[in-house]
């Protein structure tokens, strides 16, 4: 379905992923000449209709960015894991799940051409990485937004693609995991950058546009522009 976003022509459609014998709801959507695809990994307790991350994803369109989010959990797994938690934090699992959609992105006709970069936000970003090294021929960019980077432990000194970690200035704890998950990626281009003002979620007016901005500036970079 063609729809115009910010005067920006987007070709969204609903797709459905296989993965490990479960059927995973996502929303691909692919702006006019893109020169690229963002596959979002979502944070704990979160799913395809993050506000938050649709918002980062219609400004990576206006950048020439195709976006696919989609959800990690089943329904039935959400329903269970709303009362015990424990798959949000599985990492391991979040990441299997992740190299299926990249899989897939390569796989289709419509995006099999485009190089990819990951976004992850929270526990979510840790999953991209676990995902970045398990697929290093596909995946050539890294973005975590107030992530948690650390929970990828022992995976990070073997992650190339070039990452970006962005994490709000009030948010001293997780400041304090991203710096020393940045000391032991193993990327020859990683970065940190710090949004003065900002909490975890970004909910102060601009923060988010701010990370936005950066996301989409990092994977021009780092997949091509235009």
């Amino acid at each position: 379905m063609m729809r115009i976003i910010d005067n920006v022509e987007v070709d969204e459609q609903p797709i459905q992923i296989q993965a490990d014998g479960v059927l995973l709801d996502g929303d691909l959507a692919i702006p006019h000449a893109a020169h690229g695809v963002i596959l979002f990994a979502h944070g704990s307790g979160s799913s395809r209709h993050s506000p938050r991350n649709r918002f980062v994803a219609s400004e990576l369109h206006q950048a020439g960015f195709a976006t696919l989010l989609f959800d990690l959990l089943t329904e039935e797994e959400e329903e269970v894991d709303q009362v015990t938690a424990h798959l949000r934090f599985n990492i391991g699992f979040l990441a299997e799940r992740l190299v299926f959609a990249a899989d897939w992105l390569t796989q289709d006709r419509r995006t099999a051409s485009l190089p990819t970069g990951l976004f992850g936000a929270s526990t979510g970003a840790a999953a991209a990485l676990l995902a970045a090294v398990d697929r290093p021929q596909h995946v050539r960019a890294v973005v975590s937004r107030g992530g948690r980077p650390d929970l990828a432990g022992k995976a990070l000194p073997a992650v190339k693609a070039p990452t970006l970690l962005i994490v709000g200035g009030d948010d001293d704890l997780v400041i304090g995991l991203n710096e020393k998950a940045l000391a032991r990626l193993g990327s020859p281009v990683k970065h940190l950058v710090i949004v003065p003002g900002a909490t975890h979620l970004f909910e102060e007016p601009g923060k988010l546009d701010e990370v936005a901005h950066l996301a989409a500036d990092w994977f021009t970079k780092h997949l091509g522009a235009a």
